[in-house]
Order: structure tokens, then C-alpha cells, then sequence
């Protein structure tokens, strides 16, 4: 993982933060694969990540903050990150039916040369240095 990929990346969180679409779509390639994490699946292809982002944006607003970088055996970047999803009113939402919700989790891109071809959304994992939560057994 490169200097230059990281701060790409960070380009693309604040991009994404700012509703500045087409500075995040000018470092996709043309068939990207894009994680839909709304509805699950992927979207595939510049514009069907515009279209995407363009109808989450009517009924949410969310925020992804980038806390930790790091290369996967496969060469792809991972990008453990809060997720903050609020609504149109600024206010945090509650019992949304999407999949989107405030938590922490990895986002992996896959990038050849200086374009992403492929973004995935998974479940954080449980780190030392994270606050997770611990379910014990009850014991009767």
C-alpha cells in the first residue's frame, strides 16, 4: 500500500463527505464493482454509483470518517471506518429498515494503477484497540 493510495482514498472519504460525486467518480474505473450498502450487493459502473449515491442522498445523510489504514494479504487497502447515518434533518436516525447504521467498519478497496476497481463493505472486527461488546453466557 502506497503513501499516494492512501491519500487518494482519504481524498475520496472527504469527497464523499462533501456530496462532491464526481471527484470521488474521476478515481473509479469505468466498471467498478461498488458495494450497496443500503440494499446489499454491488452496483456496477461509474454512473450506477452516481445513481446510487444520488438516492441514498435523498433520504439519508451519512458521514464516514476514516480512522486506520492497512494493506490486506491480497494487496487490496482496508480502511477501518465510523459510519455516522443521520437524516435529511441533520438528527441521528432511529429504526431505519436499510442497512445502513452508525457503526465501525471496514471498507476494502481493490485498485489497479491509479483507479478503484472494486469497493466492499465488511463488518469491523473486534480490536484491542476498539471498544466491542462482550456477550457472556448466563449461568443459572
Amino acid at each position: 500500500m502506497s503513501q499516494n493510495d492512501v491519500e487518494m482514498i482519504k481524498r475520496i472519504y472527504a469527497s464523499f463527505n462533501a456530496r462532491d460525486i464526481d471527484a470521488v467518480l474521476a478515481v473509479l474505473s469505468d466498471d467498478v464493482a461498488w458495494a450497496n450498502g443500503m440494499d446489499g450487493g454491488h452496483v456496477h459502473g461509474r454512473e450506477a454509483v452516481r445513481d446510487y449515491w444520488t438516492r441514498q442522498w435523498a433520504v439519508i445523510s451519512p458521514h464516514v470518517e476514516p480512522m486506520a489504514f492497512e494493506e490486506t494479504p491480497g494487496g487490496a487497502v482496508a480502511v477501518e471506518v465510523i459510519q455516522s447515518v443521520f437524516g435529511l434533518d441533520g438528527r441521528p436516525l432511529e429504526g431505519q429498515t436499510h442497512g445502513l447504521k452508525d457503526k465501525t467498519v471496514t471498507h476494502i478497496f481493490r485498485m489497479e494503477g491509479d483507479k478503484i476497481v472494486r469497493f466492499d463493505i465488511r463488518d469491523a472486527p473486534c480490536k484491542p484497540s476498539m471498544l466491542c461488546k462482550l456477550v457472556l453466557p448466563v449461568r443459572g
